[in-house]
């Protein structure tokens, strides 16, 4: 339990925030503080959050008290030895219910739904939202990220109200794990995704606290948009079904629900907002492309810890009541895109130059000049100010497009990349004889490295040459047919172009390595005898020469040259080993 004194301290460390605009939703009548399964929470009002062991006291409690449709299932275990727990809620679970997934606590600094989580799963036990159950079966898991959970401290996140205690963004290995749904590194994504492929939710709800500027809206959130969504079938159902209904639900509740956007120039949001659209290393990025409707909310970070905490008690409840309402449309368009594999895929987005725009609910602000930054900074005055059609720019345009192949054949010596496909849930099969099949390798044209390591890897962006080739496939090898309900998944994580696959993400980058070499004694003899035996190789020798005036006057290029010529010359340098089949 939070001590007083470190409450009083907490508390009063938000001087440096802008002000608050007032609020006194009808969704504050939620909380009980005299109810027998009060929420530290509601303690606190509306203050702080528990930690990790009283966190998983209470959950033992509502499973223990009420095990009729409470269970509590171990889902992982962190790096640190910490259990990550899942809590199952179903009423006749036999009965074909949708099943909504809620996810807290990825970012354990952004812990909003625990809490909003708590309380609603307490109602439901005990009071008439039990009604709730027998619309949908539920799973809760109220911290995904355990480890950072327990960093915790006052100080952890500077641009946030509350709560006055809270976790780390980062597990312990310092790992985002919002940014690990593709490399799957982590134990605790590891585990989401094992609860998503064994239960096979409806709906999956992962919930943030945002950053940024300062606004009206307290509850925004978003998913894959249409335009930009590899499985529009489902973006156009939550647009046009789920959507009205939660934001009726919050705005009936004394919230403001937004979209998910950002700002371009945090110093003046007059310039317009950034329309963002998730890459697979995000959950509503990989959820898109696994055919998994994910909603990512980010509650504001500036609005206080009880206004986003029972904003988001009203966000879950009016979700769960919409997908029940509106599970056949919701199903069928999951099928559908199921069903349905496109030929190409968008690999990478870029911003759109034409802007579409909106009225937007903001905050008034000044700018003045700093001493300490030495430029135009934002002072926001803490009132509602809407912005008339304000630009927003979405990431509309595609910038690598991606040819989806029938099949890629993986080598029998990359079992990593197979045991990571096998747990997303890819379909992956050994090949049952040997062929001879005429396949495209990419060869590597041209590569950069990131300058730094990010998320643990050092990433990598490349050019690439197409080549055909005919080639022994034996039974050691791995073949994934894209032809599949995973289909979209696997292109994204096998095509070395697309921006969040397995090779941008370091794990090929053995193929830069050269680790044989020439000397000049050999290959200048080698060389000649070559040359005198190939008059096509010697002429292009020559012009290469005359043409390039950098080339001719370095020897070490001269020689390089001719040594990648020889059949010395190591096969595999620069080139993807995995093949593709079109």
């Amino acid at each position: 339990m939070l001590s007083i004194l470190a409450l009083s301290v907490a508390l009063s460390a938000d001087f440096h925030l802008p002000p608050n605009l007032p609020w006194n939703g009808k969704s504050a009548h939620l909380i009980q503080p005299s109810h027998p399964l009060v929420t530290e929470f509601e303690l606190s009002e509306g203050q702080s959050s528990p930690d990790y062991s009283t966190t998983m006291a209470y959950l033992n409690k509502l499973a223990t008290e009420h095990p009729d449709i409470f269970s509590i299932e171990t889902i992982g275990t962190s790096d640190q030895n910490r259990d990550i727990l899942m809590l199952r809620a179903a009423e006749n679970p036999s009965v074909n219910k949708p099943t909504l997934l809620i996810q807290a606590g990825i970012h354990s600094g952004e812990i909003d739904g625990k809490d909003a989580g708590f309380m609603l799963l307490r109602d439901i036990a005990t009071s008439s939202k039990r009604a709730l159950l027998k619309k949908v079966n539920l799973l809760f898991i109220p911290i995904l990220n355990v480890d950072g959970h327990e960093r915790s401290s006052a100080y952890n996140r500077i641009n946030q109200r509350g709560p006055a205690i809270m976790g780390f963004r980062s597990n312990s290995k310092n790992l985002n794990l919002n940014r690990d749904y593709t490399k799957l590194e982590t134990p605790e994504v590891a585990a989401l995704v094992k609860v998503v492929n064994h239960y096979k939710p409806d709906l999956y709800i992962d919930v943030h606290v945002t950053d940024g500027a300062d606004y009206q809206y307290d509850v925004t959130y978003g998913y894959m948009p249409s335009f930009a969504s590899d499985s529009p079938k489902i973006s156009q159902v939550l647009d046009d079904y789920l959507k009205p209904e939660i934001d009726t639900a919050l705005e009936e509740m004394g919230h403001i629900p937004g979209p998910l956007v950002f700002v371009m120039n945090k110093q003046n949001i007059k310039e317009g907002l950034a329309g963002w659209v998730a890459t697979p290393r995000f959950s509503n990025g990989w959820g898109d492309l696994r055919n998994l409707p994910t909603i990512l909310v980010e509650n504001h970070s500036l609005k206080p810890y009880k206004q986003r905490v029972l904003g988001t008690y009203v966000f879950l409840e009016a979700t769960i009541n919409a997908l029940a309402k509106h599970k056949k449309n919701l199903k069928t368009a999951v099928l559908t895109e199921q069903n349905q594999l496109p030929r190409q895929l968008v690999g990478r987005r870029t911003y759109s130059k034409n802007p579409d725009y909106l009225d937007f609910k903001g905050i008034s602000f000044s700018q003045f000049d700093s001493s300490l930054t030495g430029q135009k900074e934002v002072k926001y005055t803490g009132k509602a100010e809407t912005f008339k059609q304000l630009p927003i720019f979405w990431q509309k345009e595609p910038a690598v497009v991606l040819d989806v192949p029938r099949r890629f054949y993986i080598p029998s010596h990359y079992q990593d990349i197979v045991a990571k496909l096998t747990l997303q849930g890819v379909k992956v099969s050994q090949v049952s004889k040997p062929s001879t099949l005429s396949l495209t390798q990419f060869v590597i044209s041209d590569y950069q490295f990131d300058p730094l390591p990010f998320e643990g890897r050092m990433r990598v962006s490349a050019d690439f040459n197409q080549t055909s080739m005919t080639t022994e496939i034996d039974t050691s090898w791995f073949v994934v047919d894209a032809d599949q309900a995973l289909g979209k998944l696997a292109t994204h994580l096998l095509h070395p172009s697309a921006v969040d696959s397995f090779f941008q993400w370091g794990f090929f980058n053995t193929v830069f390595q050269r680790t044989e070499y020439v000397e000049n004694y050999a290959l200048i003899p080698y060389a000649t005898q070559m040359l005198a035996d190939n008059p096509a190789l010697n002429q292009e020798f020559k012009n290469k020469l005359a043409n390039d005036a950098k080339f001719a006057a370095s020897a070490k290029e001269r020689a390089a040259w001719l040594y990648q010529q020889t059949p010395y010359y190591d096969q595999g340098y620069l080139k993807y080993p995995i093949l593709f089949e079109y």
